[in-house]
């Protein structure tokens, strides 16, 4: 049996690669145990993983209602946990034997799709037809561009972070080879590693800024 195959699930017609599932799974855990550490204690002056997570939160949490208005908060644990499990995804193939679950535009295009679902439905339950009457607007034949872009948010999402995420990957791999010797070690090993580093949040930070933006269009009040 070729390798590729001994990674594949066939259930139903469709194929699922297993070893993106063992690593989602894997970063869901990591996930859940980090926040479990971060808030089994909690101390009035923070300090450590606590104090790591409390920026997080208050940080996404300003900017959820700054954009969502007071409906935000109903969707902020979905938002902060969409943006830990991406980061911590995006780090994950930094670690020798791992591969990280947003280099699969599979798993992209799953959040970015889930994203976009999300935003209608929402938009139906708090604004009704008004909410169908805005593709329409200003003009009827507006519609035909709006459609277009509603096809485009989840593409554009799910392509964005999958090229970085691979890209980064593939070239902590090919540097070495491509880079006098002296540099060899050093590239790859820190600076390169730090800067996928940075990419890792980055682009964590721009998905969930992104589907936070998509959200609000669906849940803002228009009285705010």
């Amino acid at each position: 049996m070729p390798e590729s195959a001994a990674h594949e699930l066939m259930l139903f017609g469709l194929s699922f690669n297993l070893e993106t599932l063992e690593m989602t799974w894997m970063v869901m855990a990591v996930v859940v145990i980090l926040s479990i550490v971060a808030t089994r204690n909690l101390k009035l002056v923070p300090a450590g993983l606590q104090n790591i997570f409390e920026m997080v939160i208050t940080g996404l949490n300003s900017q959820i209602n700054a954009n969502m208005g007071k409906r935000g908060a109903l969707f902020a644990p979905f938002l902060i946990s969409l943006f830990l499990f991406l980061l911590i995804s995006n780090w994950w193939g930094l670690i020798p034997g791992m591969s990280s679950p947003t280099n699969t535009l599979n798993t992209n295009l799953g959040l970015a799709l889930l994203v976009v679902v999300m935003l209608h439905v929402l938009g139906l339950y708090y604004k009704g037809t008004k909410y169908i009457k805005h593709f329409f607007e200003p003009f009827a034949p507006f519609v035909i561009i709006k459609l277009i872009e509603e096809i485009a948010k989840p593409i554009t999402l799910s392509f964005r972070l999958f090229g970085n995420i691979v890209a980064g990957e593939l070239l902590i791999h090919i540097l070495p080879k491509l880079l006098p010797n002296i540099f060899a070690e050093i590239i790859p090993g820190v600076v390169w590693l730090a800067f996928c580093v940075f990419v890792g949040v980055v682009q964590a930070f721009v998905f969930t800024m992104l589907s936070m933006s998509y959200l609000a269009d669906g849940v803002s009040d228009e009285n705010e």
